[in-house]
């Protein structure tokens, strides 16, 4: 097909929900590394990695050899019966589990990973609530739409029943007009009173993201969810941290991003880069709590041999490069670039992340911290101008999130950050 036979046939076939960025969209032919080329055979650096999901490269010739080898012997089974990739994954997963979590739940999605998470939390305590927290996203099932935090994807007639939001620890903007750390963690403490003033008493959880994606990158200050998650288990119950994009490296150092604030979750959710871009969901935990799981499931395409063999693939590949000692390098490379950019441009207000999941927070002016939408949007159309792909999130719309794959090179970053530089020109001077 060409262009605008592919374009017309999305407007014609696909919900019109189901969106896409820049006014011209970006139809893409194939990708290899951290490139991805469009239909007119124009080569872009992909900075966002398709979400937060290409953590070894597209089309890695290590993960897709043995994708395409366990094809060849078996596609499909499901969970009724069991396969040696199945629990080869299942193996791996739990012996990189932070402390007593090795019990595994394969899904298709982060969204599921979350509801199954939900579930067992409420049949482990016999408790209902959950809390989440404002600027959180959670997925598009009607669950997890309920537990996120975001207006904008919270539309059709969503009934948040037994769900309970906290104010987020979102410091650029804090709820509280803190600072930290003289706020002493106030956001955190304050998850107390939540509990107390908008539920029972007895909870079931706290689901959270170890680092808030959709909500534009939005980095716990330090010791908040020690704090939070013993709040949550003197209320009953459990800490659920949401490690949808935040898992396997990304954050640097560690496999996972709640090990940075020095805290084992009774649950971890994940998904996303954990197959480097094959649909995968997790759910991990101690073997009492997944134990707890009351009456028979099944799952057609969870736990599928190929996806089961492409995520154990990708996780090898990042232990044997040590690709999470690369994310913590660049990523501190790339930081540094950004701060430069922030000093150099007065419509970045905020520059956050950690490893390689970095985001700047535009504004029309520093001192209101008054929300940019249209220049974030003017940004991510010069920057894929100059052949770079970045993403963009936030309550206003206005931050722009930046992903790459773990293996992606100092040189490349400087590439990036010099796009950026030009791009961030060019808007400034509209």
């Amino acid at each position: 097909m060409t262009r605008d036979e592919i374009v017309r046939k999305k407007q014609e076939y696909l919900f019109n929900c189901v969106a896409t960025y820049f006014k011209d969209p970006l139809v893409i032919d194939h990708a290899k590394g951290q490139y991805v080329w469009d239909s007119d055979g124009k080569q872009y650096l992909d900075f966002l990695g398709g979400i937060v999901t290409i953590s070894v490269g597209h089309s890695n010739a290590k993960v897709t050899e043995k994708i395409k080898a366990q094809i060849d012997k078996v596609q499909h089974t499901s969970t009724l019966f069991i396969t040696e990739a199945l629990v080869s994954l299942a193996e791996k997963v739990a012996s990189l589990g932070p402390g007593k979590l090795k019990k595994c739940y394969f899904t298709n999605s982060g969204t599921e990973a979350n509801e199954v998470a939900v579930l067992t939390a409420r049949m482990y305590t016999g408790n209902y609530e959950v809390l989440a927290l404002r600027h959180g996203y959670s997925g598009h099932s009607h669950l997890t739409k309920s537990l996120t935090g975001l207006h904008t994807w919270r539309k059709a007639g969503v009934i948040s029943c037994g769900i309970v939001h906290a104010p987020g620890p979102y410091c650029y903007r804090c709820p509280y007009g803190l600072t930290y750390p003289s706020c002493n963690l106030h956001c955190a403490k304050d998850i107390e009173d939540v509990i107390k003033t908008s539920t029972s008493g007895q909870i079931a959880g706290l689901l959270a993201e170890t680092i808030q994606g959709l909500g534009g990158f939005i980095v716990p200050p330090p010791g908040y969810f020690k704090i939070v998650a013993n709040i949550v288990r003197n209320y009953g119950g459990l800490f659920i941290a949401d490690e949808v994009q935040t898992a396997w490296g990304r954050t640097g150092r560690k496999w996972w991003g709640i090990e940075h604030w020095e805290v084992e979750p009774d649950i971890i959710t994940s998904a996303k880069s954990m197959a480097n871009g094959v649909p995968i969901g997790l759910t991990l935990t101690r073997p009492e709590i997944a134990d707890a799981y009351k009456g028979l499931t099944i799952s057609t395409f969870g736990g599928n041999p190929v996806t089961c063999v492409a995520a154990k693939s990708t996780i090898d590949l990042i232990e044997e490069e040590c690709l999470m000692d690369n994310a913590e390098t660049v990523g501190n490379h790339f930081r540094a670039g950004l701060e430069v950019l922030r000093d150099k441009h007065q419509i970045i207000g905020d520059v956050r992340g950690m490893g390689l999941m970095q985001g700047i927070e535009l504004v029309k002016d520093r001192k209101t911290k008054e929300p940019a939408p249209d220049l974030t949007n003017q940004l991510l159309e010069r920057a894929r101008a100059h052949g770079l792909l970045v993403g963009k999130g936030g309550l206003y719309a206005n931050v722009i999130r930046m992903s790459p794959p773990l293996n992606i090179s100092k040189g490349d970053v400087d590439a990036a950050l010099g796009t950026l530089d030009k791009s961030l020109a060019e808007v400034a001077t509209k």
